[in-house]
């Protein structure tokens, strides 16, 4: 399949991919159509998995191609340490302006009689709940960014690796987003749309990346460390510590190695 792909237009690659990735928010928000309110323990280990898979990409598709395109060594190294700080800065400065960008950031813990927690959105009122979906979707360009980056120097495994990852990672985001606004009122399917269209930046996240580095390859190391440093921003940030919150914080760290190494795994096979 490899082989395949590489005969075609990495722009083409880049954006598709990158599209694919985004629709996956809309197949997290699904459920919606059939269950209002879902545990918050299996919202902390599939954001765990996705936490663990994000951080195996970045490490392997992202942090050591950059190293290697700046020339390994000491230049490698350096320009990879630049870039990565440029993009937590940048997702750093965005948080500034939408300070409410965590996951769940609005979200309480209900009981449900049975012993298990439910997880009830607390919106203050509609603006809110739409600055959270905005926030998110600004959140998604740097994640089409490292698809099209991932593309861009070529290596099509990367590209597939990065979008596989981001794909597995905006599943339980699909949900997410799509909770507050169904607690707001809102019909399922227009929630549903709003979900979908929250990852449907990343194609243009996954066209600037892209074209950037196919245009301007010198660029390459610096765009492929700032996606880097964009994403583990977004990891460190808001996905782990939200799995940190409730009672089931360990299974979610265990779910976290096994996005890991299975991400790991699949990195190397595409390789």
């Amino acid at each position: 399949m490899i082989e395949y792909l590489s005969q075609l237009n990495l722009i083409y690659l880049g954006v598709i991919a990158s599209l694919l990735a985004g629709l996956a928010t809309s197949l997290g928000a699904l459920p919606i159509f059939f269950k209002r309110k879902f545990s918050k323990n299996y919202l902390d280990c599939s954001l765990g998995f996705a936490a663990g898979v994000m951080l195996a990409a970045t490490s392997f598709s992202l942090i050591l191609p950059a190293i290697e395109a700046g020339g390994g060594g000491i230049k490698g190294a350096s320009i990879t340490v630049l870039g990565m700080l440029i993009g937590g800065i940048f997702l750093d400065l965005l948080d500034k302006f939408f300070p409410s960008t965590n996951l769940l950031t609005n979200s309480k813990l209900n009981g449900n009689g049975n012993g298990h927690n439910q997880l009830a959105i607390d919106s203050d009122n509609l603006k809110k709940v739409w600055l959270f979906a905005i926030a998110i979707t600004l959140h998604n360009f740097p994640e089409g960014l490292a698809v099209g980056v991932g593309f861009g120097d070529g290596n099509i495994s990367n590209g597939l690796s990065l979008a596989i990852a981001i794909g597995l990672q905006n599943i339980p985001e699909g949900l997410a987003v799509a909770l507050p606004f169904l607690k707001e009122g809102f019909k399922p399917l227009r929630a549903f749309l709003i979900a979908m269209a929250t990852g449907l930046v990343e194609p243009l996240g996954g066209l600037f990346g892209v074209g950037l580095v196919s245009f301007a390859r010198p660029l390459l190391p610096l765009g492929l460390s700032f996606a880097a440093g964009a994403m583990l921003f977004v990891i460190a940030s808001e996905i782990i510590p939200e799995t940190q919150k409730g009672v089931a914080s360990k299974l979610a760290t265990h779910f976290l190695l096994i996005g890991f190494v299975v991400m790991m795994f699949l990195d190397n096979v595409l390789g």
